[in-house]
């Protein structure tokens, strides 16, 4: 039964015999969560993971979490991640450019990949019965990639108007200023793309040095959720990803340490109509504790836009003072996990007038998670947040994509019904000491663009992270 059919029934009852059946869809709801399917693994002896949970849906999607991304890059060869995503498309020693597009599409599948900070990943989504031809097809990708000359030049062009329409993405440009001044002088602070300078000098040794160093087994996991039966998908994985080794023939820098440091960045533009500013403190790792109070306190400030409904009856204070002040034109709150840091904090869109009167009611907000925070208001966001998270794994290719990145960051899939026991397990008391944890008098990163002339300077930003009373 489905969490749609489940609500469904659980508001019929409602109706019928009032407060009494809120028990009964509270025990539908956790039983709902208890029969979603498991997540099987196993290791191949090549160190490789294959994880996978079947659904029976006539449709699947399977793909390769690679444990490296552009915080595994050093400044000389910054962007090569991405760019080898870029030629995994181009061409193998089997297929052409042209035939593996001809091919994908024949079978009505669709192939995709993206690069990010600490991983790179390669899936397809297709009809389960073309299960073995998509794995066939990543392992021809992954492990027979030509990199043609030819290719290689024609994608530096692609790469740099990406960079072009990236640096026309101001929330893009905020926040990769923000990583450079947070973790500045170490990988985190480097951008995915990398400097344009960068992407002019690759070449192919970079792209088989970087495969050599970084695709190894032990760092890999094969992932598939849908119609996937997992000995299938390990038979599967045996067959055509077993001549990927583990042994490592250059010195990798697998235990960098990325300090964080308080610190702001600000781009003056007059000329452009509205100013882009982010704000964080260093939050916490994926496999931290702290991190789902953190979650809490962040669907706590949650978002808004000018365009939303909702007006005086927003649950967020931050959203009620905007909607009746007309202080932003919009804000997202953030919780950016790595494997040992984070960046805990709120991204804002507003005018050259107002940006006072938002770090002011932004460091309040900050303030009352730290000090005053409510048991309602918790219960609201764990609500909120549990909701949130259901909604973004209705599909196979996001339940794949969280098998994936699970394994990645926490060895292991985390069942749906600990990850709500871990939620509901928070109250008030802990929102404030985590919060009072991570953000009182504490140094933040700032990271702002456009009209800023009227952003308070760095030290009344850090004085407005703690509350002198007497």
């Amino acid at each position: 039964m489905s969490l749609l059919t489940v609500a469904k029934y659980a508001g019929v009852g409602l109706s019928k015999i009032g407060a009494p059946a809120m028990s009964s869809a509270a025990n539908s709801f956790k039983q709902t969560l208890l029969n979603v399917p498991s997540t099987e693994v196993t290791v191949l002896e090549n160190g490789m993971r294959v994880a996978s949970e079947d659904s029976c849906a006539p449709t699947a999607t399977v793909g390769l979490w690679i444990d490296t991304g552009s915080r595994y890059e050093n400044a000389s060869n910054n962007g090569v991640a991405h760019f080898l995503e870029h030629m995994a498309f181009k061409g193998t020693s089997k297929r052409s450019q042209t035939d593996l597009e001809l091919e994908v599409e024949n079978m009505g599948a669709h192939l995709n990949a993206y690069t990010s900070r600490e991983q790179t990943v390669f899936y397809a989504k297709c009809l389960s019965e073309d299960l073995e031809h998509a794995v066939e097809i990543l392992s021809d990708i992954l492990t027979n990639s030509t990199f043609g000359e030819q290719e290689i030049e024609r994608e530096r062009g692609v790469i740099l108007r990406e960079m072009q329409e990236v640096e026309m993405n101001l929330q893009e440009v905020v926040f990769d200023h923000l990583h450079a001044v947070a973790y500045q002088g170490t990988p985190l602070g480097r951008t995915i793309l990398g400097p344009a300078k960068n992407i002019k000098s690759i070449n192919r040794n970079d792209l088989t040095h970087y495969i050599s160093t970084h695709y190894k087994g032990p760092r890999m996991v094969l992932a598939g959720a849908g119609g996937v039966d997992h000995g299938k998908l390990c038979s599967l994985a045996e067959k055509y990803f077993a001549k990927i080794g583990t042994d490592y023939k250059h010195e990798i820098p697998l235990g960098q340490n990325c300090r964080y440091t308080g610190s702001d960045v600000r781009v003056r533009d007059d000329g452009m109509p509205l100013a882009h500013v982010a704000i964080a403190v260093e939050g916490c790792g994926w496999s931290n504790p702290d991190n789902i109070p953190l979650m809490v306190a962040n669907t706590l400030i949650g978002n808004w836009d000018r365009s939303m409904g909702g007006g005086a009856n927003n649950s967020s204070p931050l959203a009620k003072y905007c909607h009746e002040k007309g202080f932003a034109h919009s804000f997202q709150s953030f919780n950016t996990c790595y494997k040992d840091t984070g960046l805990w904090g709120i991204y804002f869109v507003t005018d050259s007038v107002n940006q006072e009167n938002m770090i002011y009611n932004i460091s309040h907000e900050w303030m009352r998670l730290c000090n005053n925070v409510t048991d309602f208001e918790v219960e609201r966001a764990k609500n909120l947040l549990k909701t949130n998270m259901l909604l973004q794994l209705d599909g196979t290719t996001p339940v794949c994509e969280d098998i994936g990145r699970q394994m990645l960051c926490y060895g292991r899939r985390m069942p749906q019904h600990e990850l709500e026991a871990r939620i509901d397990a928070v109250d008030a008391q802990l929102v404030r000491d985590t919060c009072y944890k991570y953000i009182y008098d504490r140094c933040p990163a700032v990271a702002a663009v456009g009209p800023i002339e009227n952003l308070p300077d760095y030290n009344r930003i850090r004085s407005s992270l703690y509350w002198l009373r007497v």
